[in-house]
C-alpha cells in the first residue's frame, strides 16, 4: 500500500468511526478549488461528508459524499493536492508532497493505533459539528428566508450555516447586555456602516418580535445599491421601525443618543470611526467586530519587541492585538465597561473578536493612562495616531 493509499484508508476510517472533524485539501497542483475543507454531517439519519471548495474570485461550491462515494474519490482528490490535513477527535495526522517530490505521512501510525485501540472511547465529531444547539433563532424567521440564509421550510442553507450560526451568536451577546438598555419604551439602535445588515434585521427581529419592544433602527453605509436593496428588505418584511440612508456616519447629526450602536466587520480604521462616533454620540451599549488590522502594521514602534516585529506573520498577528486593545483603552477612558469576547466558532470566522462596551456615565481617569499606551506602541508618532479621524 502506497502512502496516498494508507492516507486514504485513515480518512475513511475515522469517516467510519465518526471521529473526522474536519479535512483540509491545500496546494493543488492542477485543480482550480485552491483549498477544500470538509466536515462529517448528518442529514435525515445519513452520514455525509460536506465538501466546500474555494475557487477563484472568493467563490465557493459546495459538495456532500456518502461513505460510499468517499472511498471512490478520496484517492484522486488526494494525488490532486500536495497537502492534507486529517483533524479527529483522536488527534490528527498529514499527508505532503516536497517541492522535491518526496511524500511524507505524519501521525498517520499513532492514529490509526488509537482508532484500532480497544481501550479508545469515541468521542463523535458529527456531535462536536452537528450538536443540536438551543439557538436563539430556528431558521424559519422571514428575515433569514428573505436574506437567504434559510430555505421556506425553515432549513439553513449548508454554505449559510456559519453565517447563522454567527448571527445567533451575535444575539446571544446582545442578550447578555439587554439588561444595560433601558428597561421600558422605544429603543433606538443604529447599525454603522451597516453594508448588507444582517445584523439589522436580526437585531431588529430580536427585540421586537422576542423582546416585545417598540425599536427604531437605523442603518447608514456609504454604498447606495447595498442601502436600497436594505430599505426594500425592510418595507417587504413589513418592519416599520427600520430605515436605512446612504451617508458618512460622520454625518449623523448629534442629539438623542441611541440606545445601542452595533457593526459588523468594518473594515480596518472605519471600526475607529464607528467607535469614535458611537462615543460622540453618547449610545449606551456598543457592540462592534472589527476587520481587517492595517493601520498600525507599518506604524508600531516597538524596540523591545523586534524580535517579535521582525517576522511579518506574527507582526501582523501583534498589530491586530494591539489596535483592539487601544480601541478598548480608548473606550474605558469614555466611560465604557469593556470586554473582547469571541464573537462565535473560530471555524465560521477568522473576524472573530467582538468589542463590547456599556455605558458607566463616569470617564475612567483624564486619558494620561490612554496616551502612555500610545507611546508605548508608537513612541514619538503617538500624536499622529489616527489624525483627521
Amino acid at each position: 500500500m502506497d502512502r496516498s493509499e494508507e492516507f486514504s484508508a485513515l480518512i475513511a476510517l475515522a469517516f467510519s468511526r465518526a471521529t473526522l472533524k474536519k479535512l483540509i485539501f491545500s496546494r493543488p497542483f492542477v485543480r482550480e478549488e485552491k483549498k477544500i475543507t470538509a466536515r462529517l454531517t448528518e442529514h435525515r439519519g445519513r452520514r455525509l461528508l460536506a465538501l466546500e471548495f474555494s475557487l477563484p474570485g472568493d467563490t465557493v461550491r459546495h459538495k456532500n459524499l456518502t461513505e460510499a462515494e468517499l472511498r471512490q474519490e478520496l484517492g484522486a482528490l488526494i494525488r490532486d493536492y500536495a497537502q492534507v490535513n486529517l483533524i479527529t477527535t483522536l488527534g490528527d495526522a498529514e499527508y505532503k508532497v516536497s517541492r522535491s517530490g518526496k511524500y511524507a505521512l505524519l501521525g498517520a501510525d499513532k492514529l490509526m493505533r488509537a482508532h484500532n485501540s480497544e481501550s479508545t472511547s469515541f468521542e463523535s465529531a458529527i456531535e462536536a459539528l452537528d450538536n443540536k444547539k438551543n439557538y436563539i433563532l430556528s431558521g424559519n424567521e422571514d428575515f433569514l428566508v428573505s436574506l437567504g440564509i434559510s430555505d421556506k421550510t425553515g432549513r439553513v442553507h449548508d454554505k449559510k450555516q456559519g453565517k447563522f450560526r454567527q448571527i445567533n451568536r451575535f444575539l446571544e451577546h446582545i442578550e447578555d447586555i439587554y439588561p444595560s438598555l433601558p428597561g421600558d419604551g422605544d429603543l433606538t439602535v443604529y447599525d454603522l456602516c451597516c453594508g448588507k445588515s444582517y445584523l439589522s434585521f436580526a437585531v431588529y427581529y430580536y427585540l421586537t418580535a422576542i423582546k416585545k419592544r417598540e425599536v427604531k433602527m437605523l442603518g447608514i453605509d456609504l454604498k447606495r445599491d447595498v442601502i436600497i436593496w436594505c430599505q426594500n428588505e425592510a418595507e417587504r418584511l413589513g418592519y416599520m421601525g427600520m430605515r436605512f440612508i446612504c451617508d458618512d456616519i460622520k454625518n449623523l447629526p448629534d442629539g438623542k443618543s441611541p440606545d445601542m450602536v452595533i457593526s459588523l466587520h468594518a473594515c480596518d480604521v472605519a471600526t475607529d470611526i464607528v467607535i469614535n462616533r458611537a462615543i460622540e454620540l453618547g449610545a449606551g451599549v456598543i457592540l462592534s467586530t472589527p476587520c481587517c488590522h492595517r493601520y498600525l502594521n507599518d506604524k508600531v514602534n516597538m524596540p523591545s519587541l523586534e524580535f517579535v516585529t521582525r517576522f511579518p506573520h506574527l507582526r501582523n498577528k501583534l498589530c491586530e492585538a494591539l489596535t483592539d486593545a487601544i480601541r478598548l483603552a480608548r473606550l474605558e477612558e469614555a466611560g465604557y465597561r469593556v470586554s473582547a469576547p469571541e464573537l462565535t466558532d473560530p471555524d465560521d470566522t477568522p473576524k472573530n473578536t467582538l468589542i463590547r462596551a456599556v455605558k458607566t456615565g463616569k470617564a475612567k481617569g483624564d486619558g494620561v493612562k490612554y496616551q502612555k499606551i500610545l507611546e508605548l506602541v508608537l513612541g514619538d508618532k503617538k500624536d499622529d495616531y489616527l489624525r483627521g479621524m
